[in-house]
């Protein structure tokens, strides 16, 4: 398999892993919000970021463990 794709991968997981942490802060953060117009956005952007990025580095985490278990098997 080609070292590249490798890289990419990991190199995306490590962007949704920091997605993930920033949306986390960013949750924490809209609690400190006194006006609950900006506490409810914050908080539903934040869920929303957190959703994504746990999505995508759960999607690429079974992309390296399928190809290297294929890899294994071979």
């Amino acid at each position: 398999m080609k070292y590249t794709w490798w890289i990419f991968q990991i190199f995306m997981m490590i962007i949704s892993i920091f997605f993930l942490v920033f949306g986390i802060d960013l949750m924490t953060a809209a609690y400190t919000f006194k006006n609950p117009f900006d506490f409810i956005m914050t908080f539903f952007a934040a869920s929303f970021i957190i959703l994504i990025s746990l999505a995508l580095a759960i999607s690429f985490v079974i992309k390296i463990i399928r190809v290297f278990r294929q890899l294994r098997n071979t």
